[in-house]
């Protein structure tokens, strides 16, 4: 289920959580956006939700240099 948000700001405390190989999805990731050192992040940030509600929530997304952030994703409501 995706969640259309507007994030709010800068995203915060940002931690890397697996990188190359570790990724579960990077098949998925190079064949859909291209080969590249593919890293899964999350960290904490404000976002607007599509009903105008403002929440604190910890995001989840791939990146990779050059391609960019993919996959964004709410895992939690911190609020």
């Amino acid at each position: 289920m995706d969640i259309d948000f507007e994030i709010i700001g800068a995203i915060q405390d940002i931690e890397t959580i697996a990188i190359g190989s570790h990724i579960r999805e990077r098949a998925v990731l190079e064949r859909v956006y291209g080969r590249g050192r593919w890293r899964k992040l999350k960290g904490i940030a404000d976002i607007r939700l599509p009903n105008g509600r403002i929440r604190r929530v910890e995001l989840h997304w791939y990146e990779a240099h050059g391609i960019g952030r993919k996959g964004m994703k709410i895992k939690r409501y911190r609020d």
